[in-house]
Parts: C-alpha cells; sequence; structure tokens
C-alpha cells in the first residue's frame, strides 16, 4: 500500500498547486488593461472568452509535485517534471503565436512542403526533443531512450487532440490514468491525475481551457509516469495503442466517433455547462 498511498499524496500536492499556480495567474484576468492578460484569452467553441491560463497552472502543479512527491527516485522526478515543462512550454509557444492554417501531422508537414515552418511544427520538434532528453535521464540504451522519448511526444499530441470541448482532454487522462492510482505506478502519477482533477471544474464550467500548453504538458506528464515505471514490453504497446490513435485521428474527428455512441456522448458532456 506504500505505493497508492504515495501516490495519493502526489495527487493532493498536484492538485494544490496547481490550484495555487491558477489563482495567481488568473488575477491578471480580472484587469482588462494589460496586453499580457488579453493574449491569454481566447473565445471558446461557443463563442464564450475564456482564459489560457489553466495549462501553465497544470503544467507547475505537475512540476512541483513531481519534485516534491514521495516515492520517485531524482532522476524520475527529472523526467516527470522536465517532460510536463518541456511540452508546457512548446504548447504556450504555440499557444500565443500559432494559427489555424495548418493542423494535424498532415497538415504540418503539408506546410513544411511549401517551405512554411508553421509554429506546430516547431512544437512537435520540440516536444519531440525535450522527450528524448527527459527519456535519455534514465540511462537506458539508445533505441530504447528514443522509443521513451517518442512515446513522452506521442503521449502530449494524442492529449491535445482530444482538446476540442470542455473538459474532454482531463476527463480522458482521469479515465486512463485515475486506475493506476492503486498500482505501483501511483508515485509518478498521481502529480498529473491531482493537477487535471484540481483545474477540471474550472474547464467544464467553461471559465478557462487547457490550450496546448496543458494538453501536451498532461499527455506528456502521463507519458513519462509510464517511461519512468512501465517495463518495456507495456511501454511498447502503450506506444502502438498512442500512435494508432493519433493516426487514426488524421482519418477520423474524434467528436464525432464520440457523438455516436451515447455512452461516450454522455459522459461527455457530463459535467458541461452546455
Amino acid at each position: 500500500m506504500v505505493g497508492p498511498f504515495q501516490g495519493l499524496v502526489g495527487a493532493v500536492l498536484g492538485a494544490a498547486a496547481a490550484r495555487c499556480a491558477y489563482t495567481l495567474l488568473t488575477r491578471r484576468d480580472a484587469d482588462p488593461a494589460p496586453d499580457g492578460a488579453r493574449a491569454w484569452r481566447r473565445t471558446n467553441y461557443r463563442g464564450r472568452v475564456v482564459t489560457l491560463h489553466q495549462g501553465p497552472a497544470l503544467a507547475s502543479g505537475v512540476c512541483a509535485a513531481s519534485l516534491l512527491a514521495p516515492g520517485l527516485t531524482p532522476r524520475v522526478r527529472a523526467v516527470c517534471a522536465l517532460a510536463a515543462a518541456g511540452a508546457a512550454g512548446f504548447g504556450a509557444y504555440d499557444d500565443l503565436f500559432g494559427s489555424a492554417d495548418a493542423r494535424g501531422i498532415r497538415g504540418h508537414l503539408g506546410a513544411l512542403a511549401r517551405g512554411r515552418v508553421t509554429t506546430g511544427l516547431v512544437k512537435m520538434a520540440g516536444i519531440g526533443a525535450t522527450g528524448v532528453a527527459a527519456a535519455s535521464l534514465l540511462r537506458r540504451p539508445a533505441a530504447e531512450t528514443v522509443m521513451d522519448g517518442v512515446l513522452i511526444a506521442a503521449g502530449a499530441n494524442l492529449v491535445n487532440l482530444f482538446d476540442l470541448r470542455p473538459g474532454r482532454a482531463a476527463k480522458v487522462c482521469l479515465l486512463a490514468a485515475a486506475p493506476l492510482l492503486a498500482s505501483p505506478a501511483a508515485p509518478a502519477v498521481g502529480p498529473a491525475v491531482g493537477a487535471a482533477a484540481a483545474l477540471l471544474p474550472d474547464d467544464l464550467a467553461e471559465r478557462s481551457m487547457l490550450g496546448d500548453a496543458g494538453a501536451n504538458a498532461l499527455g506528456a506528464a502521463l507519458g513519462a509516469a509510464a517511461v519512468a515505471r512501465a517495463p518495456r514490453p507495456v511501454r511498447g504497446a502503450v506506444l502502438a495503442a498512442v500512435l494508432a490513435l493519433t493516426l487514426a485521428s488524421e482519418r477520423t474527428s474524434f467528436s464525432r466517433v464520440i457523438e455516436r455512441f451515447p455512452t461516450l456522448r454522455r459522459l461527455d458532456r457530463w459535467g458541461r455547462c452546455a
């Protein structure tokens, strides 16, 4: 029971740190004057103005809890913190300076073929690089390190693909990761679970959204937890599943699939304003 208890402590720390960071960041949103505050505002799919500060707050909570929570070795702490921070940083870059001209892997590669480097492509390359850098801290063989880095980056990208409706990305991650709080992986998973759960009410209420910074950080954090705790065959299976879903998203809309099945539709809409 030591692992689950340590995971619970990590989740509490992640939740507390994320809420504190969110409170501090959103204080600026109350003042309409500063340009910096306006840069972090977006109009969501229903036309409501929300803040993107949820993303940096989540990443801050994950990083702080990963560094402070019990049950993690120094190397694993560094892996989890670097993966989340790198994904959040490049995600924030895309949030603030990107455009919707190119979407998906095909869109960004197509733009590159036409001689244009999109912010999304920079983000993908940056998260890939920080993912490999984080994985290298575990000092595994080169091929395994590359596989682990790809898993971190692919996880970051996949969670971002779900961030199209309030609360959806966080719900997917919580459903996938919360059961792991009862496993040996609990100490590594706890910070991400706690941070995501703490900020979910604001997401559902359409006061904030994860944005690329938050969704990428959440996916990278869960990928890093898998890299740090799961045996190689399990990591390979998880990577295959993540890549399969990513490739499927290039042809099929996750939103259409969710709307097609009543159970998924009800779960997706649970807790939303509308």
